[in-house]
């Protein structure tokens, strides 16, 4: 499934009700997770990351722009950050199955509506630029939003891509882009010399002879009584954070200042983590582990940079995404149910377990059953065997709720032998009492999915019976049937076996040994000339 990222910037870093009100719009998305959500008050700008399905990631943008321009009044914005809009800069960036081409016209689709829907200016940049000069983000974003607002719609120069050629008068404008990851990385110095930040920003900057892929500004951080250089590695193959790291370090020691810590801000490939872990080594000329594990490398990488806050688990796009599960389309919406009745079956309750399954996979085979019918019924190619396939339908159409009801009978059947087991055995009458109640359980746990063998292989000979007239199209869909209904045979027989040991009732353990015989061989015995009359139509 193509996954993309987006990791949009919004001018409000202070207030906290404002950042999650805007988080919320991607959090609820469908197809959509929300990766992470950073403030920063001296900078008053907050980073939204989210990820999922291609269209679904467009709409959560969407949706974040027009809260951002609910709630934001770029009048009365002040940060040390740089910024033009409510939505100041909205970037896709390819995660898996999507190409930055794929993410460029995902770019200009959002931009557009952005555009015609929110009535918000917007300007295209990075891989999506339309104009050269537009291709850096800086030059976009030139004059910032009180600049902006006196030259749209005077200056061609700065005319958007989309949207009204004037500036809106409390969110400003957007600029929307596609993108390689993009690393935003901070490095504070043990420093209040703002001047110092700013020179040593300019030397590494690559607008500025600097380094490849590196753009940079000096900041004061008020609240934290210090500098910091503030980064964004456009592309950490050319210039990575350990790279950064070691030239800033280089930079502020000729002026006797050290480094005090540094920072990522948001997601980071977990590729970008080794690397700096590897050049790192090979700068200070250490050796590590042989066959050195991520663990370790992102150990060392953490250290070595003075990473503060960093959380591997919620920082390494990797990991964040390693149970990424969109929402289904609509017509699936009961996959979540289904994907709860599987969270169920495997916690460490003892029920659902064994003869739920049991249940469960009889009535799949019956519903599989049911489909084939369904596309043979009036077909002409199949008119000889109409009658047929109609009694052989409504069969399993009875059956199918009837083997399902017993996910919950084999469900309460063993609760009852928990109830039992669970009496009181103090006395001797206690103790009876008790034996009583077990044995009674026993019986109940034994026929519970002796009765689900018994529908299930009912339903394997109506399943049989279709698979040699049925839909040739869909016979392999016969066959799924038929080994869904015989694995619910069998898993029904191992619940009969595993409770016979302990039934004191001699007749009873010889009536339902003989029963799970009979189930299992016979069900041996459909499923063998089914699949036959299966292989023999698809030609294997």
């Amino acid at each position: 499934m193509p996954t993309v990222e987006c990791v949009p910037n919004f001018s409000e870093g202070r207030r906290q009700e404002v950042v999650d009100a805007i988080a919320d719009c991607a959090r609820r998305t469908p197809g959509v997770r929300l990766l992470g959500a950073e403030r920063d008050p001296d900078h008053n700008r907050c980073v939204i990351t989210f990820a999922g399905e291609p269209d679904a990631v467009v709409a959560a943008a969407l949706s974040c722009a027009g809260k951002a321009r609910e709630l934001i009044d770029l009048r009365e914005h002040r940060g040390e950050h740089p910024r033009m809009g409510a939505a100041d800069v909205i970037p896709f960036v390819p995660i898996e199955g999507i190409d930055m081409a794929g993410c460029v016209e995902l770019a200009r689709r959002c931009a557009r509506r952005i555009g015609d829907e929110l009535e918000i200016p917007v300007y295209l940049y990075g891989e999506a630029a339309t104009r050269e000069e537009r291709r850096n983000l800086s030059n976009v974003r030139e004059g910032e939003f009180e600049g902006l607002r006196e030259k749209i719609g005077v200056d061609p120069a700065r005319d958007p891509d989309f949207g009204p050629r004037r500036i809106h008068p409390t969110a400003g404008a957007t600029a929307v882009g596609a993108r390689f990851f993009l690393i935003a990385y901070n490095v504070n110095l043990q420093s209040k010399d703002l001047k110092l930040a700013k020179r040593i920003a300019k030397a590494i900057r690559e607008k500025d002879g600097g380094m490849p892929g590196v753009r940079a500004l000096g900041l004061e951080l008020k609240d934290k009584g210090c500098v910091q250089v503030s980064m964004n590695l456009v592309d950490y193959r050319q210039t990575s954070p350990a790279q950064a790291y070691a030239r800033i370090a280089e930079l502020a020691a000729a002026e006797g200042v050290e480094i005090r810590e540094s920072e990522i801000i948001g997601l980071v490939p977990q590729e970008a983590l080794e690397l700096c872990a590897r050049q790192t080594m090979e700068m200070k000329k250490l050796r590590g582990p042989d066959n050195a594990s991520q663990v370790w490398l992102n150990q060392f990488a953490m250290e070595t940079l003075k990473l503060q806050e960093f959380a591997p688990q919620e920082q390494i796009i990797e990991l964040k995404l390693s149970d990424f599960s969109p929402e289904p389309p609509a017509r699936f919406a009961y996959l979540k149910e289904v994907g709860r009745f599987l969270d169920d079956l495997a916690s460490a309750a003892p029920t659902p377990g064994g003869g739920a399954a049991a249940a469960v996979l009889g009535a799949t085979g019956c519903a599989l059953g049911e489909m084939v019918a369904n596309l043979t019924v009036g077909k002409k190619k199949y008119a000889e065997v109409q009658e047929q396939v109609k009694a052989d339908l409504k069969a399993l159409e009875e059956l199918r709720p009837r083997v399902l009801q017993l996910f919950i009978e084999d469900a309460q059947a063993f609760d009852a032998f928990g109830q039992a087991g669970a009496m009181p055995k103090d006395t001797d009458i206690q103790k009876a009492e008790r034996k009583l109640a077990m044995q009674a359980a026993l019986k109940g746990a034994t026929e519970s999915p002796e009765k689900t063998a018994r529908l299930c292989l009912e339903a394997l000979k109506h399943v049989a019976a279709i698979a040699k007239v049925g839909n040739r199209h869909a016979i392999s869909d016969c066959g799924v049937g038929a080994l869904s209904l015989f694995a619910g045979i069998n898993a029904a027989v191992l619940n009969m076996r595993i409770n016979l040991p302990g039934i004191e009732d001699g007749d009873f353990k010889a009536r339902f040994g003989k029963l799970a015989d009979t189930y299992e061989s016979e069900a041996r015995t459909l499923l063998e000339s089914t699949l036959s009359v299966v292989r023999a139509a698809i030609g294997s």
